[in-house]
């Protein structure tokens, strides 16, 4: 019985192994930075706690363009970067 359970993990289970801080700036950085800043740790805890599949970005650099927070207010960002290389360094990266 034991086996059945241990081989069915639950999507909301995912915890990050590892955490390190951003040491300069990449389309990852800047998209961590919007999660982070919407109250998330990236884009996998922002598709559990909201049951979403997608997740709505500029097709022209891929960034996020709009994020729901837990209180279920909206984040609206520009297709250019917002995270300034003085913030760089207070994004958390996440190791699964």
């Amino acid at each position: 019985k034991k086996s059945e359970v241990s081989g069915v993990m639950p999507k909301a289970d995912i915890k990050p192994k590892s955490i390190y801080r951003a040491k300069k700036w990449s389309g990852d950085v800047e998209n961590l930075y919007r999660f982070q800043q919407a109250g998330y740790r990236d884009e996998i805890e922002y598709k559990q706690v909201k049951q979403v599949d997608m997740v709505e970005r500029w097709p022209e650099t891929g960034f996020v363009k709009k994020l729901q927070r837990r209180d279920n207010t909206f984040y609206y960002y520009d297709k250019q970067r917002e995270c300034e290389d003085k913030k760089v360094h207070k994004v958390k990266i996440y190791v699964y």
